[in-house]
């Protein structure tokens, strides 16, 4: 099973692991990742309230599916879901899930970082701030220099 999905509601990442594995017995480890939002302070020691995503319908599944089939040509895969949300988030509200199936840890691992490391640095989503002094106080999230390192492993020649 290979599933992206974008949607505003909440998704249970209990579930959408046992949906993978559901009558598999090819499958030898699947190894999830669930981002949430978090509360941290910002530069300026406010924290957050909420944080905002936007996407383009349509074109950011495509991306994402994309990237999806990259992972499966560069580790034997047996399956994958993506799930990621748009829309007013909290903190404590999950944003991002992935997990990745393989007959072998180490191929689940690696797509899993791929992928996450790619959602981070590249996916067609915009994130806007809204800090905890008021609605008026935050802006839209700047791409992080660590993050783009993180991804420059999977680059290709």
């Amino acid at each position: 099973m290979f599933s992206v999905r974008i949607q505003e509601a909440p998704f249970d990442a209990a579930a959408e692991a046992a949906r993978l594995a559901q009558g598999r017995t090819d499958v030898g480890g699947i190894v999830t990742f669930t981002g949430l939002c978090r509360a941290d302070a910002g530069a300026d020691g406010t924290g957050l309230a909420a944080l905002t995503l936007e996407h383009y319908p349509g074109m950011a599944e495509e991306e994402i599916e994309r990237h999806v089939a990259e992972a499966r040509a560069r580790w034997p895969l047996l399956g994958a879901i993506v799930v990621h949300r748009h829309g007013r988030l909290v903190p404590g509200d999950p944003i991002v899930f992935v997990a990745t199936a393989s007959a072998h840890r180490a191929a689940a691992f690696a797509a899993a970082e791929f992928l996450m490391d790619w959602l981070k640095t590249s996916a067609p989503f915009w994130k806007k701030e809204e800090r905890a002094d008021g609605p008026d106080a935050g802006g839209w999230v700047e791409a992080k220099a660590s993050d783009d390192a993180a991804a420059d492993r999977w680059a290709r020649d």
